[in-house]
Parts: C-alpha cells; structure tokens; sequence
C-alpha cells in the first residue's frame, strides 16, 4: 500500500482547485496548471484538503496513486510558491550571458551555445550563477537537466555546468606515470 498516496493534501490559503471527470486543474497567485488522472484514480475535496483514493488494489495502481497524489501536492505548490533551481559555471573563461529571452553560454567550445526556454520557463544569470524558476516543478528540472547537459562537470579538474552544492567526485588522473612508472 502507498504511504505517499495515503496522506493528504493541504490546499493553501489563495489556491484553487477545482475536480471535473479525471481531470484537475489548480490556480493559484503565480499561475494555472492541471493534471489528467491516470484511470482508477479518484480525488475528492473535504474543505481545506484533498484526498487520492484509488479504486482496486493492485501493485500497478498503487504506483499511480502514490503518483497522482505527488503531481498534485506539486501543482499546488507551484502555483502558490513557484519552484527554482540554481546552475554554476566553474571553468576559466566558461561565461553566461541573457540575450533577450536566450541563454547563451561559452563553455569552451568553437561557438557559443544558444538555449532558448520554453514557455512557462524563466531564465536569470547572475555571477555566473544560472537561477531557472517557473511554476511547474517538471518545466524547470527539465531545462535545469538540458542546461546541465551541454557541458556537464568532468571528473579529472572539476569544469563544467554543475548544480549548486552538487559534490563531483574527483580523480587523480596519471599520477602513475609521472612518478616513473611504465
């Protein structure tokens, strides 16, 4: 049985949810969003909270409502709060820069990098720091991922795009065969 499907969720003052057939659609102070429910899924609204109920007991359906239940406390938090992840550049002359709504990146290669958002994306740069904020929690990971993606960090000096706080693992590289051996 799903722990994460079982507990309600705490609709937040200023948010709005409304139920019709499978779908759910929230708004909210930063935006609009919905969600199709997979089928066997029910949810149903008692004041303040909503509850995700499934209809049979199967492994498979529990693994939808333990996920039903997760993409909806997601789309009530991002119309209320927004979501944002951070990116940073480390590398000699890796450079970020905004070119209208564009995110155009050096990293080393023969040409600067163009990376444009999609909607419901916004992009900011800051000392090389790359702020990536919007309200769906899907939206931004995945531009964060696609980001990371062009130039990730490499394990032997530690250049690339990485996530704020993220730890790389270092190698040695050829010490080896500096000292003398064969």
């Amino acid at each position: 049985m799903s722990k994460i499907g079982r507990s309600p969720i705490e609709i937040k003052e200023g948010v709005t949810v409304s139920l019709s057939g499978n779908a759910v659609t929230v708004s909210g102070v930063k935006g609009q969003l919905s969600y199709a429910l997979p089928r066997g899924i029910t949810v149903s609204q008692e004041d303040t909270t909503l509850v995700v109920a499934r209809e049979a007991d199967n492994p498979e359906l529990s693994a939808k409502w333990g996920l039903a239940r997760a993409q909806i406390a997601n789309l009530i938090k991002g119309v209320d709060r927004g979501f944002e992840k951070k990116l940073e550049l480390q590398g000699v002359g890796y450079r970020a820069q905004m070119q209208g709504n564009d995110l155009v990146l050096s990293l080393g290669f023969s040409h600067p990098v163009k990376f444009t958002p999609r909607e419901g994306v916004k992009l900011a740069v800051q000392e090389n720091i790359i702020t990536i904020s919007g309200v769906s929690k899907m939206l931004v990971g995945e531009a964060a991922a696609k980001i990371r993606e062009v130039r990730p960090p490499e394990p032997y000096k530690g250049k690339g795009i990485r996530y704020v706080g993220e730890q790389v693992r270092r190698k040695a590289g050829k010490a080896a065969k500096a000292v003398g051996g064969k």
